[in-house]
């Protein structure tokens, strides 16, 4: 079962969300919160697979708990989704510097939060929708300008390329495509990059991507 934790300060999008991944068979819904310093609570009690974070909450911000939350060693198996209501939200490439392992807007289809849960249990992150893409080159390109990222020198020809290719959004299988390679081999280049410029997950992968000028806001079409 794929434990998750609900924080958002309306009862009425908590209750929507439970309602809807209490009704599938692979999902449990193991608790709720109505801030972050709750939400943090919880998660050190219960210690969910994932936790579906809003970004606006009062006492503790979503932004602030999943700072907190991805620096705590103890909880490193636990994965933050943002939940933010406008497309174009002010703090969500800085969510994803901060840890989280992607992001939906709260109107986003049922089926597309389904499988946003799904995904970033089994690590793939939230970074293949169209509106990630279009959101974290919203941000890159208010960044300052690309400086090569610390570690970017020891990765193979054959990593930055992987590398660039999942700063773009692709999946394993559409990166094994555009290569013409195994998605196992696809997927153990990606874990090798992650290892060697230690990122956390697939999302801070697409950060550094960015930052590093391997992939450039525009690219994404």
């Amino acid at each position: 079962m794929i434990r998750v934790l609900l924080a958002d300060d309306q009862v009425l999008v908590r209750a929507g969300f439970r309602a809807l991944l209490d009704a599938q068979p692979d999902i449990e819904v193991v608790g709720e919160a109505a801030d972050g310093e709750e939400a943090l609570t919880a998660v050190r009690e219960r210690r969910p697979d994932v936790v579906l974070m809003d970004i606006r909450m009062p006492v503790v911000d979503g932004l602030a708990a999943t700072r907190r939350l991805t620096g705590d060693e103890r909880l490193t198996g636990v994965k933050v989704v943002m939940l933010t209501t406008f497309e174009l939200d002010e703090y969500v490439f800085e969510a994803i510097r901060s840890g989280a392992s992607g992001f939906l807007v709260k109107d986003t289809e049922p089926d597309e939060l389904l499988r946003a849960v799904r995904a970033v249990v089994a690590g793939d992150a939230l970074l293949s929708p169209g509106v990630t893409r279009r959101l974290i080159a919203e941000f890159a390109a208010r960044s300052k300008e690309p400086a090569a990222a610390e570690g970017l020198a020891q990765l193979t020809e054959r990593e930055r390329e992987v590398m660039a290719l999942v700063g773009m959004g692709l999946s394993n299988e559409e990166i094994a495509r555009r290569l013409v390679v195994s998605p196992l081999t696809a997927k153990t280049h990606v874990s090798r990059t992650m290892v060697k410029l230690g990122a956390r997950d697939r999302a801070q992968l697409v950060v550094l991507a960015y930052e590093s000028g391997l992939v450039r806001p525009g690219w994404l079409g």
